[in-house]
């Protein structure tokens, strides 16, 4: 089963960096491969563009012999996706999506989610679109996912020093294992095939916005806090540091610019 999850995996980074490129003219992801002896290996693309100032789209697949986090312990595998988008227009809210699975020695889980964050500047149209793409991948699986996934993501894109939420939401899982792994496997497909039919109309909607310079102060104002969050509280920084990963892929989620 890992064979499928990591070929499905490869497959949706190829799907999220094509769509991206096809706003952007001239600029296109470069893709880093890396490697690390006894740890594991990936690829990191990054593109800085007209259109999306900076984003990184990236696949991972790691082991070691003891699981880097408290809720486990052992040998483990960790495979997933991770993409973080930084618009240069200010009214092109900046999304994050990541989709994983762990296996250890005698359980599995798979975990991820998508999420919005505009930066000052929210369009409540979006933020609707949005929610309901999110909300009708889930309610074919299962009707209780939606509600429970939306609060999940409340509470985990929460900044606590900040008493603020980091955007507008979306959805969180986290330690999804039912015992069936081609069912739960499928709950990762539908995560997958979701965030890109709800974030490219978003684009190609806002793209074209004029915007000032007082905005792009706004924009980057808001990036602190972005920063902030990503830095102090994000599990996936956390476990990439923890477990020896690639540092560049890792704090790829940075955006170029921000200002406190």
């Amino acid at each position: 089963m890992l064979k499928e999850i990591t070929h499905y995996l490869t497959d949706l980074r190829n799907a999220c960096i094509e769509n991206f490129e096809k706003f952007e003219s001239i600029h296109q992801f470069e893709i880093k491969p890396w490697e690390k002896k006894g740890v594991g290996k990936g690829e990191m693309g990054l593109i800085r563009g007209e259109v999306f100032e900076k984003a990184a789209v990236n696949y991972s697949i790691v082991q070691g012999d003891q699981f880097p986090m408290q809720d486990g312990s052992g040998p483990f595998i960790a495979t997933g996706v991770s993409l973080i988008t930084h618009m240069k227009n200010p009214y092109m809210p900046t999304t994050h999506f990541n989709v994983r699975y762990i296996q250890l020695k005698d359980r599995y889980w798979f975990g991820g989610g998508f999420d919005l964050t505009p930066m000052g500047l929210e369009n409540e149209e979006d933020t609707r679109y949005f929610h309901e793409v999110a909300k009708e991948a889930l309610d074919r699986l299962n009707p209780s996912f939606y509600p429970q996934f939306y609060e999940d993501a409340k509470n985990y894109f929460f900044i606590p020093h900040r008493n603020k939420e980091r955007g507008v939401g979306g959805i969180f899982f986290d330690h999804y294992s039912t015992g069936s792994i081609e069912k739960d496997f499928r709950l990762m497909q539908a995560v997958g095939e979701a965030f890109l039919k709800a974030i490219i109309p978003i684009y190609e909607k806002r793209k074209d916005t004029p915007y000032t310079q007082e905005e792009k102060v706004i924009q980057n104002k808001n990036r602190a806090h972005y920063v902030e969050f990503n830095l102090i509280y994000d599990r996936g920084t956390k476990f990439g540091l923890h477990s020896n990963g690639n540092t560049e892929s890792i704090l790829s989620s940075l955006p170029p610019c921000a200002t406190w």
